[in-house]
C-alpha cells in the first residue's frame, strides 16, 4: 500500500487553505453587494471558481460561511487564535498608563475598521430583514461586549478611572466608541484621515473615564 508523503499532504492542506481564503474573498465582496439574502451560495461559487459541492463541503451552509467570514473579517486572518492571545491585546497589557492603553487599542481599531467596516454594515443590515444574519450579527455583539469587558478591567487597573464608574459603565463607553458605525461616518463619509479618528477615540475615551492629571 502506498504511504502518503509529508510534501503531498502539505500541499493538500495549502490547496485547502487558498480555496476557503478564496471563497471567503467571493462572500465578502457578494455578502455586501447585491447583499446577503441576495446571495445564494452558487453566486459565491461561481466568483471563487469551484463548484457549489466545495462551498458545502468546506462551510457547511450559508450561515457557517457568513459567520466564518466575520470572524476572519475581524481578526485579519483565518488563524484559530483566541482573544487574549492575540499580539495585540500582549501589547495593551504591557502598557502601565491608561491612556498608552487607548492609544494602542485605537491603532488596533483603525486597523480592522479599515479593513471590516464594509462588511459589518452589510451584516447589520442583513440583521434587519434576515434571522441568520441576525444571529451572527448578535453573537458579534456578545463578543465585542466581552472584548469591551476584558478592556475595561485592563483600565480599572490601572488606578486612573475616575471613582464613579464601574466596570459595567467602563465597558459601555469602550463599547459604544468601538462601534463601527463611528469609523463609517468619520472616516468613510465625512472624510476624516484615519489619524484624526485615532486621535478622536483616545481624547473621547479618556474624557469620558479617566481622572484628569
Amino acid at each position: 500500500m502506498a504511504v502518503k508523503r509529508p510534501y503531498e499532504s502539505s500541499r493538500r492542506q495549502e490547496q485547502a487553505r487558498l480555496t476557503r481564503g478564496t471563497i471567503l474573498d467571493a462572500a465578502a465582496e457578494l455578502f455586501v453587494d447585491p447583499g446577503y439574502a441576495a446571495t445564494p451560495l452558487v453566486a459565491v461559487a461561481d466568483r471563487a471558481g469551484v463548484a457549489v459541492q466545495t462551498v458545502y463541503k468546506v462551510f457547511g451552509s450559508k450561515k457557517a460561511l457568513l459567520s466564518a467570514l466575520v470572524d476572519v473579517t475581524v481578526a485579519g486572518d483565518d488563524e484559530p487564535v483566541p482573544l487574549p492571545q492575540r499580539q495585540f491585546v500582549a501589547d495593551i497589557r504591557a502598557l502601565p498608563d491608561a491612556r498608552a492603553k487607548l492609544s494602542r487599542y485605537a491603532t488596533h481599531l483603525v486597523e480592522i475598521h479599515t479593513r471590516q467596516a464594509h462588511v459589518m454594515l452589510a451584516l447589520a443590515g442583513a440583521a434587519t430583514a434576515d434571522a441568520e444574519a441576525a444571529a451572527i450579527w448578535r453573537k458579534n455583539l456578545d463578543e465585542r461586549r466581552q472584548g469591551m469587558t476584558m478592556f475595561a478591567a485592563e483600565l480599572l487597573g490601572t488606578g486612573q478611572v475616575r471613582p464613579e464608574h464601574t466596570a459595567e459603565t467602563v465597558a459601555d463607553v469602550l463599547w459604544l466608541a468601538m462601534d463601527v458605525r463611528n469609523f463609517d461616518y468619520l472616516v468613510r463619509e465625512r472624510g476624516w484621515p484615519v489619524e484624526r479618528f485615532h486621535h478622536w477615540y483616545v481624547d473621547t475615551v479618556a474624557a469620558a473615564l479617566l481622572r484628569v492629571t
